[in-house]
């Protein structure tokens, strides 16, 4: 009885370190409902999206523009789509995918540039850093460290049922 509930306990571990990458890579429901995003960067803005996977046409609208073909269109190119020397003001950004559905339109605020004061650093500043936040760890990497995790769960599960074994032979 003892034995089985080791097996049941190894088991459950196993799959769940099996499903932890899975869960993972598993895209969010934001990437799987579309949307866009928009950023302005001094005059600058660009649009992401990775709803319109075959390509589409983005749109700004400045302000007394109603529709999408008044607006000034560009084509978008991985995804993205962006436009030089915006005009300061409320600006609003569309997005048609190739088939014909909307992938999301959302304002956008183009401020005066910033002004920036040059100020000496410290020699010895903080060094801050990502610390590998913004490396994208690939499936097969998840994966693999799953596999991992399931091989020593399964090892530690062995060592412990034959170390089992060996006090009760004594």
């Amino acid at each position: 009885m003892r034995t089985t509930q080791i097996f049941v306990r190894t088991g459950l571990t196993i799959a769940a370190a099996a499903a932890l990458p899975l869960a993972l890579t598993a895209p969010s429901a934001f990437a799987a409902a579309g949307g866009i995003t928009v950023t302005a960067t001094g005059s600058t803005v660009t649009v992401t999206t990775a709803a319109c996977p075959d390509g589409g046409n983005a749109a700004l609208l400045s302000n007394g523009e109603a529709s999408f073909a008044q607006g000034k269109q560009m084509e978008l190119t991985g995804g993205s789509a962006s436009w030089q020397n915006v005009s300061t003001g409320v600006h609003t950004v569309a997005v048609i995918c190739e088939d014909g559905t909307t992938a999301g339109s959302q304002s956008v605020t183009v401020g005066a540039s910033p002004t920036t004061s040059s100020t000496r650093a410290p020699a010895r500043g903080v060094r801050g850093g990502l610390g590998g936040g913004s490396e994208d760890y690939g499936t097969t990497t998840l994966v693999a460290g799953g596999a991992l995790v399931a091989l020593a769960a399964g090892g530690g599960g062995a060592w412990y049922l034959r170390r089992r074994g060996v006090r009760h032979r004594l």
